[in-house]
């Protein structure tokens, strides 16, 4: 049974610890900026399109980088609670388990979804036109997959015991994701036996969503899957996974 107090209190504690941390803050904004100016800049001199420049293109790609960045080390909170024994105190306490996870599903969600659409707010400067709807629009999908990539973090965190291992397994996990997801180049541009596992990467479907909202139109630098699998697809990732995570929290000591 959900308690929706505890839910609060947990989301209230990370966005706090979010905040107070002011090397996180920078890093996080920095971040997202330093691949979109200087990568993006360098790239639209050297690739020539007539459909979009790189930089615009890129756009949802970064927005997707900084949902699975946040959204992955917000479950760090995870291995940091087990190590220094808060988390022990959460399990034992008349709280069920299951309401510790959605609460650290939402944090992690809301932080996630905070930081992208703050990060949209530049779309205009680089000649995007982002209406009100799309906004809203953009708003509903980048929380599907910030939910979605939360999820795995959770699954992945709940089997970790230390800080070291988290960094070492996060990364090996994260860079994968982030360089197969189309973020940088067309998913089309991979070789066959490249496409298999960017195919089951679900931040290739959430950054081809935000394509179909931020840059609308064909070619080969546009979405390149319907709408409707990148929602279906996400969808059944992040339900899958808070699942998952629910269970395993359920069985641990």
């Amino acid at each position: 049974m959900l308690t929706y107090r505890a839910i609060y209190v947990i989301t209230l504690r990370e966005f706090k610890r979010f905040f107070r941390q002011k090397g996180r803050l920078v890093v996080t904004a920095a971040r997202p900026l330093i691949w979109l100016f200087i990568v993006g800049s360098g790239f639209t001199m050297l690739i020539d399109t007539e459909e979009v420049e790189y930089i615009q293109f890129i756009l949802p790609g970064i927005v997707g980088m900084t949902i699975l960045f946040s959204s992955i080390f917000s479950t760090i909170s995870v291995v940091w609670d087990r190590e220094f024994g808060f988390l022990r105190e959460m399990l034992v306490s008349p709280v069920s388990r299951v309401t510790i996870v959605f609460g650290k599903l939402l944090s992690g969600t809301t932080l996630s979804v905070f930081q992208g659409a703050a990060l949209l707010l530049i779309a205009p400067f680089l000649g995007l036109g982002v209406g009100v709807l799309d906004y809203l629009a953009m708003l509903v999908l980048m929380t599907l997959v910030a939910l979605a990539i939360t999820a795995l973090g959770l699954f992945v965190a709940s089997f970790l015991e230390s800080l070291e291992g988290f960094n070492v397994i996060m990364n090996f996990i994260v860079l994968p994701m982030f360089f197969l997801s189309g973020a940088l180049y067309p998913v089309g541009s991979f070789p066959p036996y490249i496409k298999v596992f960017a195919y089951i990467n679900p931040l290739c479907y959430g950054v081809d969503s935000f394509k179909h909202v931020l840059l609308p139109g064909s070619g080969r630098l546009a979405a390149e899957f319907p709408m409707l699998l990148d929602v279906v697809f996400v969808s059944v990732f992040a339900v899958a996974f808070t699942f998952a995570s629910a269970l395993v929290f359920e069985r641990r000591k």
